[in-house]
């Protein structure tokens, strides 16, 4: 049997961040098959932070602010420091789409991947089997799906948030947005020509990428719609999502928990490692339904996080903000807060003074639009080691 890409474990992600190579990562990391840390699930779900990424890397080599792989988390903290400013404001659009309209509803043939273009069908297999995704290959999934099939960038946003293991609202929506053009005001296209110089042998060659740039970008511009594809025979092969975990033997209600300890640590999905504690302190995760019932998860996922969840806590409960509240009323609890919708505010009623998680980089008082204009304005600073 394979051995699983991505084992729970704060000790796999330790071993991740040991194994990274920073002149590797900057030569190859475009490319398909090029040295990437598969690093960002255990970031997504706080089995590992970025300042602790860093301290593994600079065990071993010397980086600083030029170096590719610190600018490349430089991007998730942008997108934190983001949305630490809009919250539920990375949904709207700073900018027009290209286009008057759009789908509302992702085609059959792209969730079904039988839209006939090789490399968007082989990387949605690869989502589906692995919960990853290349960012090369997100990049062309969703400019695909919005310039070329005038899907809207909401939409696509939700469908690959449920399916990837490494889902981060703020990362994901705001990546959507940045190939849409209604983040930079720019939609990002591709061709057959940049998939063969970064997925050599998969041939894209007479398939609808195979144009110019210039004409990719009046259709971009454009609202003709193009017809999903038709492959006779083509079954459905899109994983089920679900509001509601899989059965696991740890999961009870909240309403049927009943305290025994006087004080816990609080494990939530994107706080999946808990600090050294004695003994006598138990961990509780906890799985709170109206997100989930917001943003629905692919079982495998939902594998990821229970998995994690299982080796730590004595329990996991399910429930509303309000039922998780009750349920965990006179425990003392310890917690690392979290910005996802719901959890902030279960977080905010049993914890009050949880923490953010550790940031490496500052986060500005005042919102930078830009990625460049963060980067310039971090980078002011000493570099944080």
């Amino acid at each position: 049997m394979t051995a699983p890409l991505f084992p729970p474990t704060h000790s796999e992600a330790l071993a991740k961040a040991a194994a990274v190579d920073p002149e590797r990562y900057a030569r190859t990391r475009n490319a398909l098959t090029g040295d990437v840390s598969y690093l960002s699930p255990y970031l997504t779900h706080g089995l590992i932070d970025v300042p602790s990424v860093l301290q593994q890397v600079a065990a071993k080599h010397r980086i600083g602010w030029d170096t590719k792989f610190v600018f490349e988390l430089g991007w998730r903290e942008y997108f934190s420091h983001v949305w630490s400013h809009l919250n539920e404001g990375i949904w709207n659009e700073p900018h027009d789409p290209p286009a008057q309209r759009y789908a509302e509803t992702m085609p059959a043939d792209i969730v079904n991947a039988t839209t006939g273009v090789p490399i968007i069908d082989q990387q949605i297999r690869a989502l589906y089997s692995t919960g990853y995704l290349h960012n090369h290959a997100r990049m062309w999934i969703a400019s695909y799906v919005v310039h070329l099939r005038k899907v809207s960038w909401r939409a696509g946003a939700r469908w690959m948030y449920a399916h990837l293991l490494d889902g981060d609202l703020a990362s994901n929506t705001l990546s959507w947005q940045w190939v849409a053009g209604t983040w930079t005001g720019k939609p990002y296209l591709f061709n057959a020509e940049n998939v063969a110089r970064y997925a050599p042998g998969v041939d894209c060659r007479n398939t609808l990428i195979d144009q110019s740039y210039e004409a990719l970008g009046a259709f971009a511009y454009g609202n003709d719609f193009v017809k999903a594809a038709r492959i006779d025979g083509a079954q459905m092969i899109e994983p089920t999502v679900s509001a509601e975990p899989p059965k696991h033997p740890a999961i009870q209600r909240a309403t049927e928990f009943q305290a025994t300890s006087p004080r816990a640590w609080l494990m939530h999905p994107w706080a999946l490692h808990p600090p050294q504690l004695d003994a006598q302190t138990p961990v509780i995760g906890v799985i709170n339904s109206e997100f989930h019932a917001r943003y629905p998860w692919s079982e495998q996922r939902w594998r990821f996080v229970l998995d994690a969840m299982e080796i730590a806590c004595s329990h996991i409960l399910v429930g509303t903000t309000d039922e998780l509240t009750r349920a965990l009323k006179g425990v003392a609890l310890h917690a690392t807060q979290t910005l996802n919708p719901h959890y902030d505010d279960l977080i905010a009623r049993l914890v009050p003074l949880a923490p953010l998680p550790p940031r490496a980089f500052k986060n500005p008082n005042l919102l930078k639009r830009s990625f460049t204009s963060f980067w310039n304005h971090i980078n002011r600073e000493a570099f944080p080691l």
